[in-house]
């Protein structure tokens, strides 16, 4: 059984994306006027790292990884602070703190705040992405997922969570970035199961809205993004165009379209995704690790990671222990709008 996601890491097709962020720049980011910037939504590339089941992670608002945009996983996202319009499909409508919600497969997506210009929200989004086959892998062996199967029909059109059901969902999601190893797993049941048996909730997009993927080699570049990851120690460009059926030069241009990213970019950015995964645990040592994502050696190792992640390796070993020492935030219960 193949678990994927979870890499701290995201690729993004980001022509569109990057003039979209310097124009919400110039307007101060305000939920006002912001529906002419929501023209044909990005398709952001996932990286899933086979070491773990889904992918966690927060971030701040403005941030690159806040806009308009969707991608073929399921994700559970929350908004821990601030206030402003959601958008989902052809839904708009108002958010406040605790806005909790569960998009499906390739449904576009943005929450934009009320803030002003300059004004940074720092850990505004709290996200969790899994794939389907991660879900279908699971019920091989537990069928009880496949208790997962009208939420995941409804998710399609984007399932709004309220009151005591957003409160305890989003408590839940906040202890699973907090949690490692099979207490991670059992969290994200407990939060599924929760969103199950909800009651406080309701449909975003209309039930004749459809979503329209634009981008048509996902797939092939998903491909190319496994083989990295099966062969971290030893990347070619030649074996990755290959699998696409491309010359190298062809496939150079193609990558770069598809992610925002040349190759060699790419193949450290996924290498520092896997060296995350592995420090979130201690049955590895720094240098072990470093070896074990395909660096060198530990000086080059400690000076991409810093370029990535703004810290060493070391360093973001102690924030994630301090993370999970701290006493998790609560949420207070949010009501319907």
């Amino acid at each position: 059984m193949r678990y994927v996601a979870n890499s701290n890491m995201s690729l993004e097709a980001h022509g569109r994306s990057s003039r979209r962020q310097r124009r919400a720049e110039r307007v101060g980011t305000r939920a006002e006027g912001v529906e002419d910037m929501l023209a044909d939504p990005d398709f952001e590339l996932i990286v899933s790292d086979p070491l773990a089941s889904f992918r966690w992670h927060r971030h701040d608002y403005p941030s690159p990884l806040a806009r308009w945009n969707y991608h073929p996983e399921y994700e559970i996202h929350m908004i821990a602070e601030s206030t402003g319009k959601m958008f989902v499909g052809d839904h708009i409508g108002p958010f406040g703190p605790g806005n909790i919600l569960l998009i499906g497969p390739n449904l576009p997506h943005h929450w934009v705040s009320d803030i002003r210009p300059g004004q940074l929200i720092q850990g505004r989004d709290v996200v969790l992405q899994f794939t389907g086959k991660f879900i279908e892998e699971a019920q091989t062996i537990f069928p009880e997922f496949g208790k997962m199967s009208a939420l995941l029909t409804e998710s399609r059109r984007g399932i709004e969570f309220h009151g005591h059901d957003a409160h305890a969902c989003g408590e839940l999601l906040l202890k699973i970035g907090a949690s490692d190893g099979l207490a991670r797993i059992a969290l994200f049941v407990s939060l599924v199961q929760r969103m199950i048996t909800a009651t406080e909730k309701r449909l975003l997009a209309g039930e004749a809205y459809q979503p329209e993927p634009t981008v048509g080699g996902g797939a092939k570049i998903g491909a190319v993004i496994e083989y990295i990851f099966g062969n971290i120690h030893d990347v070619r460009m030649s074996a990755a165009a290959a699998i696409v059926g491309m010359n190298e030069s062809t496939f150079s241009r193609h990558f770069r379209r598809m992610t925002g990213n040349n190759f060699v970019d790419c193949v450290r950015k996924i290498r520092i995704a896997r060296a995350c995964t592995l420090l979130e645990s201690d049955a590895l040592g720094i240098t072990d690790i470093c070896f074990e994502c395909g660096f060198q050696n530990i000086s080059n190792f400690n000076r991409n990671f810093r370029r990535e992640k703004g810290m060493t390796p070391r360093e973001s070993r102690s924030c994630i222990k301090m993370r999970r020492a701290d006493a998790l935030p609560s949420l207070s219960p949010t009501g319907a709008t």
